[in-house]
């Protein structure tokens, strides 16, 4: 066996790209500063080196966010969509019980409103196909623990990948007229095994492996999920929640992940999604590349920072949560130092979030568990106070409360207080929409997705 001893190499590479560096961030700021207006076809400079905000250019056929009314999916808002959309049949009577995330998904590949035996059945079929293989099970308990539980959720749906049957029929030889039959396949058995992938990392992460809960296959998606969770009566319990609290940490799921299932194509998660399977890779390796991109600061970590912050919040301001004036002065200081205020602005939106609003609610219904809740409570304050502060402020283009704001504080109200993980049931949650268009994506034959790019210097002239 050869043996080299290590060097530690040195070349002139990085010390060539700092020297210029400088010259092209000069010229990048030039025609940031005096082009932006500047027309490039139908495009403007401004757009291009912007992030393409606001290009109608991706077609998106479940949801839109619209500036000032917020989200509608197939045209109708969250409130109508809670009116409408089946609940668990063991609770449609009930008035706090939630819609169910396969609702939304059924409602969002279709645009037709489901029946309540169709739920009835779809979560059947789900929980059915609900279990990982052996070969996912070894993969993901060697993984460190230590790994962020967002690259193990990468790495489990990626795996999935090797029981693809739109890969093993492309492989064969298909007409293109039945690639959304085996995309299909592939979507509902992915989205049917998430809740137990989920339980899996988080036990393995947090938990050193112990089975928390058990998949029902009388239960829908999101009840297996909390028990794979160890967060209801019939599983571990591991936060020694009372029955009603288990209940509600069920419906928590259910609204969360309904809420998050679909937010149009543009954020980074769905055209992430979108962009892979435009070359025909499965949607397990499509998905995956969404949840990479769902796993970025600026996009999916949000719920995590805001939670943070309010912890931080309570302390600076000596658990004076009702106090207006203890919670502007908090604001400012952290404005005039340069920060931001977690959970405020939207990409898009220039009113409140609506999906704030729900998530908020979802608090004000069960006064028995929020109104002692300090963090709630200041998190209901908070949203009173910021928009005034950063109205004044001046240089936030909506100061209004975004989903984050309150999402976060909510699963930390039942215990799930690893922060880090906030963003798999997010993972979980976020696949309903994307993969909903993958499937529209090959039933309309839609063709690789290849924008044009341009140089600095291009622009410059």
């Amino acid at each position: 066996m050869l043996r080299r001893s290590i060097r530690h190499y040195s070349t002139d590479l990085k010390s060539t790209l700092k020297k210029v560096i400088p010259a092209k961030q000069e010229l990048f700021k030039q025609v940031k500063s005096n082009l932006a207006d500047k027309k490039i076809g139908d495009l403007t400079v401004g757009g291009t080196i912007g992030g393409m905000r606001g290009y109608k250019s991706l077609l998106w056929e479940a949801s839109v966010v619209d500036p000032n009314e917020g989200i509608r999916f197939h045209g109708y808002t969250i409130e109508q969509c809670q009116q409408f959309l089946p609940k668990s049949k063991y609770e449609t009577e009930d008035p706090n019980s939630e819609f169910l995330p396969e609702s939304m998904f059924w409602f969002l590949l279709t645009g037709e409103k489901p029946t309540q035996k169709q739920i009835d059945e779809f979560s059947e079929e789900l929980a059915s196909k609900a279990r990982l293989p052996s070969y996912l099970e070894r993969i993901l308990d060697s993984l460190p623990a230590t790994l962020h539980p967002m690259t193990q959720l990468s790495i489990g749906i990626s795996a999935l990948n090797n029981d693809s049957s739109f890969a093993k029929a492309y492989e064969k030889g298909i007409p293109k007229s039945e690639y959304w039959e085996y995309t299909f396949d592939d979507s509902i058995n992915l989205i049917a095994k998430l809740p137990s992938l989920v339980g899996k990392i988080y036990s393995n992460t947090y938990h050193k492996g112990a089975t928390l809960g058990q998949l029902d296959l009388d239960k829908d998606w999101s009840h297996n999920m909390s028990s794979l969770l160890g967060m209801t009566s019939e599983s571990r319990n591991i936060n020694n929640l009372s029955k009603q609290e288990s209940k509600d940490f069920v419906n928590l799921v259910r609204l969360y992940c309904a809420l998050h299932g679909d937010h149009e194509g543009g954020n980074v998660s769905a055209h992430a999604t979108h962009l892979v399977g435009s070359a025909l890779s499965d949607p397990y390796l499509s998905y995956s590349a969404g949840v990479q991109g769902l796993a970025g600061p600026l996009h999916g970590l949000a719920a995590q920072e805001v939670v943070r912050f309010i912890l931080e919040m309570k302390d600076k301001i000596f658990g004076e949560i009702n106090n207006s004036a203890k919670i502007e002065e908090y604001l400012w200081s952290l404005l005039n130092s340069k920060r931001v205020i977690p959970g405020y602005g939207h990409g898009v939106l220039r009113r409140p979030d609506p999906r704030f609003n729900a998530m908020i609610q979802f608090g004000l219904n069960r006064p028995e568990q929020f109104e002692r809740d300090v963090l709630f409570q200041l998190v209901k304050n908070l949203s009173k106070v910021a928009p005034g502060v950063l109205k004044e402020h001046g240089k936030t283009k909506n100061p209004f409360p975004n989903v984050d704001s309150s999402s976060g504080i909510l699963f930390y109200h039942y215990g799930v207080k690893e922060l880090l993980f906030f963003t798999v049931i997010f993972g979980a949650s976020r696949s309903l929409g994307p993969l909903a268009q993958l499937v529209w994506d090959r039933i309309l034959g839609l063709p690789i997705e290849r924008p044009k790019s341009v140089d600095l210097k291009t622009l410059a002239q």
